[in-house]
């Protein structure tokens, strides 16, 4: 069934695999004003053809439901952990509840937060909101620290109201604006200012997350790697090396546990026991492969400090695209993969082999990238003379992909498929990078003689000609010159350089503002990301 671009001259264009979705509706605590915005997306849902219900069926992509903030809806009333169960469905749909936040009420959670963020050793005294278990203030302040106030507030009414994807709407008669909350951190914001517009506007991008799928159907394929060449090989040895010194910097942020957060006595197949950010790669030429990390979502996993049982061997994506093909090692556990496989896997297989440098001592071609950084940061600025920025293409700044799906797989190839400086041997720059708005970024790095695995990357991030920030963008942004760098542009957001004593910065909306009188423009401007400790996430 085709889908209704109606009406295509108020939104941006959308992906080209959007398809028509099915939402169940079910009834939790509400608000006047929720129930008017749940209307307003129903009467979008039935303009393009979409299915509506309040009888979910086999055929169900999402229950919708809503709560009330402060509220703390209890699990057993969750669709989220029991509506597969309740309706007797043969697959699990996802889960979004919609939640009002008035305006005043908004301003005041996030100076709350902002003074909690800022304590020099935050506690729980200092996150003491209804709703979170024990430790759950812990996954505040870390989360916070990384994506500032507005991270924290997510994770804040996701525990409240027990759904991993939450759409604050925030007004008191009116919508002003709503911010869709993921897993992974993200928080775009969607302007009301136009009614019909915002209706389909969060219908799209609840759509958009529907209509693609996981690709973590992964398989081993041939036979397990000796013990002794896995111990010749300086691959996994430079992952070991370069988790620690990721770790120094603190490019990740500790693991998120869900029962860290929310108190629920059992964890199901509803949602994973936790998950930890980011993946990071590089190509081993011994054993013709990638060692990679292996996911966190099945065992905790710590990407600053892991061990050799947290790396993994990738070597191929299934015909089917559904995930990728693992080689064993002798006497490992042998994980799956981190989720971003598939995006490492399909990289190489879009842009040129090479015969590196003499000095390397291999003979035969290699992928042109040798190592691969995924991290949920963001890039404020860089040295055009020696990185390279590419892209995504334009949809993905407007209708927000997330981790471990095909469409955010297909977004990143399709970016560094663009790229000159894989393309050209010859180009100097051996940096490439692409933004993926409200999730992070993925760096590679060329075979540079005289490097370790990772070593370009490292130097690059030192040296500032990749300068990172803990902010990242949530829609429409780019790179402009100034001087003999390219620095982060948003539409409406503030961006920050770090000056040696305070690090980046990149704000979504200016804190300072009172949000209970101001006007929507300047309250809450599009794109970016808080970030009041300077600073968006399953891997």
């Amino acid at each position: 069934m085709k889908v209704s671009m109606h009406p295509s001259d108020r939104l941006p264009r959308t992906h080209d695999w959007l398809r028509p979705v099915q939402i169940a509706a079910i009834a939790g605590p509400s608000t006047p004003l929720i129930d008017a915005v749940l209307a307003g997306v129903r009467r979008a849902a039935e303009v393009r053809g979409f299915g509506w219900t309040d009888t979910p069926d086999d055929t169900t992509d999402a229950f919708v439901t809503t709560a009330r903030i402060h509220e703390p809806l209890s699990w057993r009333h969750s669709p989220l952990f029991i509506g597969r169960k309740r309706y007797n469905l043969t697959k699990k749909p996802a889960n979004y509840a919609f939640v009002q936040v008035p305006m005043a009420e908004l301003h005041q959670l996030l100076q709350r937060l902002e003074a909690a963020l800022a304590q020099p050793a935050p506690g729980p005294e200092h996150f003491d909101f209804p709703g979170l278990s024990t430790n759950g203030w812990q996954v505040l302040a870390d989360q916070g620290g990384r994506g500032g106030t507005m991270m924290s507030l997510g994770r804040l009414l996701q525990a409240q109201t027990k759904s991993l994807r939450v759409v604050m709407v925030v007004g008191d008669d009116r919508p002003v604006a709503a911010h869709l909350f993921d897993l992974a951190g993200a928080y775009p914001r969607i302007d009301a200012a136009d009614p019909e517009r915002f209706h389909d506007e969060l219908l799209l991008r609840i759509a958009t997350h529907l209509s693609t799928r996981e690709i973590t159907n992964h398989r081993v394929d041939a036979a397990p790697i000796p013990a002794a060449v896995w111990r010749a090989a300086a691959a996994p040895k430079a992952m070991l090396h370069v988790s620690r010194e990721l770790g120094a910097r603190r490019f990740f942020t500790r693991m998120v546990r869900i029962a860290d957060l929310v108190d629920v006595p059992a964890i199901t197949d509803a949602v994973a026991k936790q998950y930890s950010e980011g993946c990071f790669g590089t190509h081993e030429p011994t054993i013709h492969a990638q060692v990679v990390t292996v996911t966190g979502s099945d065992h905790p996993v710590e990407k600053a400090s892991i061990g050799e049982n947290d790396l993994a061997v990738i070597q191929g994506v299934r015909t089917d695209g559904t995930g990728v093909l693992v080689r064993s090692v002798e006497g490992l556990s042998n994980d799956p993969p981190s989720s971003e496989a598939v995006e490492f896997e399909l990289i190489d297989t879009v842009l040129p082999r090479v015969v590196p440098h003499p000095s390397f001592g291999i003979d035969d071609a290699v992928p042109v990238v040798r190592s691969k950084l995924h991290g949920h940061r963001g890039v404020i600025a860089y040295d055009p003379a020696t990185v390279e920025y590419v892209p995504l293409d334009e949809p993905f700044f407007h209708y927000l992909v997330s981790c471990s799906t095909e469409a955010q797989a297909q977004g990143i190839v399709a970016a560094f498929s663009r790229s000159e400086a894989l393309r050209n041997p010859a180009d100097p720059r051996t940096v490439v990078f692409t933004v993926l708005p409200g999730h992070g970024l993925m760096m590679a790095e060329k075979w540079v003689p005289g490097t370790r695995p990772f070593e370009v990357l490292l130097r690059a991030m030192d040296e500032q000609r990749v300068e990172i920030a803990n902010g990242v963008p949530q829609g429409p942004m780019s790179f402009r010159r100034d001087g003999d760098r390219m620095v982060l542009q948003l539409r409406d957001g503030v961006v920050h350089q770090g000056d040696g004593l305070r690090p980046a910065q990149v704000r979504d909306f200016d804190y300072s503002t009172d949000y209970s009188t101001a006007g929507s423009e300047t309250a809450c401007p599009e794109s970016g990301t808080g970030a009041p400790r300077g600073a968006g996430a399953a891997d």
